[in-house]
């Protein structure tokens, strides 16, 4: 018994450790690509460059992680190169959605505050049920559509109280709409694309990076960054390569301990977990840039909060029930 206990609660106390990694490193994240963005101590308008700067980063990690095998008594990286036609072939559709939807993301958080950034990302379970019923023909239940309704009224009165409050950017809500659009997609293709290789999630970001680096490169010249980067006068601060590396490695490691969560506890606890460390974020961002709300805009926060968390939870329910049918005599063969 004694044993059991101590079993019990040295898992608890790993869940508790891994739970708080994710929400620093997340928050952390989202502050760090701020200060970088749109910060006055940075003053580089180029957010693709940045993002692409990251992107650099974090495959330079895969590629050190691939080279020694991972971390010992961590975790083992997959072998795998990204220079294979085949893989190229099949994985670089992804990693174009990929692309797309870190370089929206990082709009979004160029043009709007950290407090209202989840609120203009917060479509992305609404476009989950849409696309799944275009491309895949899932079906989805009358209360999860209902959670959805929710969700978009919520977006919408949180949209209309930021523009009563002077501080709506109608741009970064767009970059923030299309961001959530590419994230449904890209949740959705991943799947399909994950059998390509061996289901192994640090391979596919290391090969996302990877190809990653390529696509942003016309996506810098077309956004006018080239000039602008040529006028830069700080590449030779140390502060200023210090944040960029680190907001590499916070792009990293935000992969990392996501997938570690969902490993120790379960997905459904991780979007609770995501939309719980989203509320925190949303008080701390009103702290940290003092910043004054009024009571419709932190109803608009609930509003999208509490639908999102309970979207998440009838899913789950859903996934449930449909686990326990017994499969027909017919379909055994093919399960």
């Amino acid at each position: 018994m004694k044993e059991h206990q101590g079993d019990l609660c040295s898992r608890y106390v790993k869940i508790f450790i891994v739970v708080s990694c994710y929400w620093i490193i997340s928050i952390a994240t989202v502050f760090v690509n701020k200060t970088l963005l749109s910060s006055d101590s940075v003053k580089l308008d180029a957010p693709l460059f940045i993002t692409w700067f990251q992107c650099v980063v974090s495959f330079s990690i895969c590629f050190m992680l691939s080279r020694i095998g991972g971390v010992p008594g961590i975790f083992n990286f997959p072998k795998g190169s990204p220079w294979s036609f085949k893989v190229v072939r099949e994985v670089i559709p992804l990693s174009i959605m990929f692309t797309l939807m870190i370089a929206t993301n990082n709009m979004c958080l160029k043009y709007v505050g950290v407090a209202f950034y989840y609120i203009g990302r917060s479509l992305t379970t609404v476009f989950n049920v849409v696309f799944s019923w275009i491309l895949l023909r899932q079906t989805t239940s009358f209360r999860c559509v209902l959670c959805c309704a929710c969700i978009i009224f919520g977006f919408y009165l949180g949209v209309d109280q930021e523009n009563l409050l002077g501080s709506f950017s109608l741009v970064g809500t767009i970059y923030g709409v299309i961001g959530s659009l590419m994230l449904s997609l890209y949740s959705i293709f991943t799947k399909k694309v994950l059998p390509s290789v061996n289901q192994e999630v640090w391979l596919l970001s290391y090969y996302n990076n990877a190809y990653s680096i390529i696509l942003f490169l016309p996506l810098i010249v077309m956004n006018g960054e080239i000039g602008v980067l040529w006028n830069y006068n700080n590449f030779d601060s140390i502060y200023f390569w210090m944040q960029m590396v680190m907001g590499g490695v916070c792009g990293f490691a935000i992969g990392y301990v996501t997938s570690l969560q969902i490993k120790v506890t379960s997905p459904l606890t991780h979007n609770i977990s995501g939309t719980a460390k989203a509320c925190a974020q949303t008080v701390l961002a009103t702290q940290w840039y003092n910043e004054s709300k009024n009571a419709l805009w932190w109803t608009s926060n609930l509003i999208v909060l509490g639908s999102s968390a309970l979207y998440a939870r009838f899913k789950q329910i859903e996934m449930e029930e449909n686990s326990r049918k017994p499969v027909p005599e017919e379909k055994r063969s093919l399960v």
